[in-house]
């Protein structure tokens, strides 16, 4: 996910962290004893950051990965910890706002001295957190920021620091496009996609590169604008194009609206989105009838007949009395990475987790199996899903 951009305080808050890293560098130090994790200010605990949206915009998102990242730290420290050592968790409010999101890693890295840093689960968030991972050399798993900037940055260069769970933008909007020629058998799309969101543009690049190169022809582009609540003007520019199919990357908050209305002025061609539209917030907004024929792409489905998902939707449920969705899995996932890292570098040491994370090869997780490229870009599959009467049902699943 894709959400706010660089506030301008990044910048002095990144000249900041390092004197604060100078200052605090050696408490963070570790090292390795007979095989065993250990570190020198760790005693039995291992502190491990979590950088979230638990409120603001996008507070679904975030307070969904948050969820499922307690339970994961409540298995992994009922099964005695990572060698021994219980996970300590700190939560931090990125208030939906990059440079919160920034000033949370600097409490983090310098103040808590964390091992590692879960989140944000929004890409700017997560990219507004590089510079402070770099510099501490602190490892960072966003569990859902799908832009490529947040592991390779404007430079080219890969981000050493900076890891992802979630599968990056352009493998989304393949997939869309894929969908939609070779399993809906439509050769006709209309495009409608937040002009003020990265995420929501370089989505409908993607579909429309991918969907032209397969022989679809693209009728109507049109765009809308964040905070926007009515969008019927231009779905009726869009209706007058005739699609067979309209991709519609963006977040809950407006396109929840904009299926809604768009059913209400007879737009009954499927329509499609990423993992942006994966909140319960969307059936309220859209209503559970007019999601019908809409398909998402995402990383999780609970009624994938996969054992590890099934399993991990049991156990979510059974916790929280509800269904897990992408989030809750990806925010699940990221502290299963982080651990089967710490227990193959056998150390503390920001450089040598970090290593161990760029060589994980095929682990097993809920999302399925994870493998990591040079890019630090996951290789992994895509789940897409079909809402029936407000339900997410399993459709299918992508491989890369």
């Amino acid at each position: 996910m894709k959400k706010s951009k660089f506030a301008s305080l990044f910048l002095a808050s990144s000249l900041l962290v390092g004197v604060l890293a100078g200052c605090g560098s050696g408490e963070k130090s570790s090292s390795t004893n007979g095989g065993e994790v250990s570190s020198t200010n760790g005693g039995d605990t291992i502190k491990i950051g979590a950088n979230l949206e638990l409120s603001g915009a996008v507070a679904s998102y975030g307070s969904s990965e948050a969820d499922a990242i307690d339970l994961a730290i409540e298995e992994i420290n009922a099964a005695g910890g990572i060698d021994g050592k219980q996970i300590e968790l700190i939560k931090v409010d990125n208030k939906s706002d990059a440079a919160e999101a920034t000033n949370a890693a600097i409490k983090l890295t310098s103040q808590d001295k964390v091992t590692a840093i879960i989140g944000a689960a929004t890409s700017g968030n997560s990219v507004a957190q590089v510079q402070i991972a770099t510099d501490t050399k602190t490892p960072m798993i966003s569990p859902s920021g799908t832009s490529t900037t947040v592991t390779v940055g404007d430079n080219g260069k890969v981000n050493p620091f900076t890891f992802r769970t979630a599968f990056i933008d352009p493998f989304q909007g393949t997939v869309a496009a894929n969908f939609a020629v070779n399993e809906l058998k439509v050769k006709t799309a209309a495009v409608y996609a937040d002009n003020a969101s990265d995420y929501a543009k370089g989505l409908a690049a993607s579909f429309i590169k991918d969907f032209e190169a397969a022989g679809g022809t693209i009728v109507a582009e049109e765009s809308y604008v964040a905070k926007d609540t009515d969008f019927r003007s231009t779905l009726t520019r869009i209706k007058g194009s005739n699609p067979e199919f309209v991709f519609i990357p963006g977040y809950y908050e407006e396109v929840g609206l904009i299926v809604k209305q768009a059913r209400e002025l007879g737009i009954e061609v499927p329509l499609m989105g990423a993992d942006g539209w994966d909140s319960p917030t969307i059936v309220d907004l859209a209503g559970a009838a007019a999601l019908n024929n809409t398909f998402i792409i995402t990383a999780y489905s609970a009624e994938d007949p996969d054992g590890k998902a099934k399993e991990f939707a049991d156990k979510f449920t059974e916790k929280y009395g509800k269904a897990p969705n992408s989030f809750h899995a990806l925010g699940y996932d990221s502290v299963y990475l982080l651990k089967d890292a710490i227990e193959r570098a056998k150390s503390l040491d920001g450089t040598k987790i970090k290593e161990a994370i760029e060589a994980t090869d095929n682990l097993e997780l809920v999302t399925g199996l994870y493998s990591v490229d040079e890019f630090h870009h996951p290789i992994k599959s895509a789940t897409i899903i079909e809402f029936v009467n407000g339900e997410q049902v399993f459709k299918t699943k992508v491989n890369p």
